[in-house]
């Protein structure tokens, strides 16, 4: 069995699964000895490269046998910036969800049940890293300013970013539409629960949550920007965060019950053709056409 080896700018759970392979070995250019200016840098066969292109990141794509990318634009970033690399060099794999999928309605009343609120009322949920780079406060002023009443927004981070944001809104009274969830046990319940994951983000690398909430039955809105806007209809998409269209599709969702349910059903049709598993299978196969050159 011949072995590959692999790099990468950011581990994923689709690294931690090749690491585990037999064939697949990791390119080490850390430690005293490696920075040694006189000892040669080793590159690997494949390269994983998500986020900024820096330097290093151009030594790796430059070197390495081939490339993967998280999404297709990422991908035409690269050839604009590399007019001299190969189109075919680069393959667009999505990042891998793992997730244990449940139905949405149990999961719901259990989720409504531990948070203590209303099971009837059309859930709209917001969680990210980096609360002011993903748009909570865009996404606040949306949540309230839509026409449907019977809604609840969810917010959803750990201990520190939560209360930075419950002393920014303490001003004024937002509970009858806004619940803060610090800490949650298990994060997938939330997207599981909700009926619509808003994401007016800033950020343009591929947020990785938004194809988790497609896969977890969401309608889902983001920015053009962000680059999971290349899996949505454009009618889930956003000019920008503070996009005022974005009030009124929500509500066009949420009065159509029929629409919404089709567009969360075909959200999870195409989000399920990026789990862990297949998306393996997708490297693996790279691999094997590597071995055969």
């Amino acid at each position: 069995m011949n072995q590959i080896s692999i790099s990468y700018k950011t581990k994923s759970n689709l690294i931690d699964a090749l690491l585990k392979q037999e064939n697949i070995i990791e390119v080490q250019n850390t430690g005293i000895l490696k920075k040694l200016s006189f000892l040669k840098k080793e590159y690997a066969d494949i390269y994983f490269h998500s986020g900024s292109l820096d330097e290093k990141s151009k030594s790796e794509i430059l070197n390495s046998k081939k490339v993967i990318v998280n999404s297709k634009t990422l991908k035409t970033e690269i050839l604009k910036s590399l007019n001299e690399l190969d189109p075919t060099k680069i393959e667009c794999i999505y990042p891998s969800i793992d997730i244990n999928y449940e139905k949405p309605k149990l999961i719901k009343k259990k989720v409504c049940d531990t948070l203590n609120i209303n099971s009837k009322k059309r859930i709209i949920f917001f969680t990210a890293k980096n609360f002011k780079n993903s748009g909570v406060k865009e996404f606040i002023e949306t949540l309230f300013s839509l026409n449907e009443q019977n809604i609840l927004g969810i917010i959803a981070g750990d201990k520190k970013q939560i209360n930075s944001l419950k002393f920014q809104i303490s001003k004024f009274d937002y509970s009858s539409k806004l619940l803060l969830v610090e800490d949650y046990e298990n994060i997938e319940e939330l997207f599981l629960a909700s009926d619509i994951f808003f994401l007016p983000t800033y950020n343009k690398y591929f947020a990785s949550s938004i194809l988790k909430a497609m896969y977890c039955k969401n309608v889902v809105f983001t920015t053009v920007n962000n680059h999971a806007s290349e899996l949505i209809d454009v009618f889930s998409t956003m000019e920008n965060p503070n996009d005022r269209s974005a009030s009124f599709k929500i509500d066009a969702v949420l009065m159509e019950k029929d629409e919404m349910k089709k567009i969360k059903k075909d959200n999870r049709k195409l989000a399920k053709k990026f789990t862990l598993n297949l998306n393996l299978k997708r490297v693996n196969e790279i691999i094997n056409n590597l071995n055969k050159i």
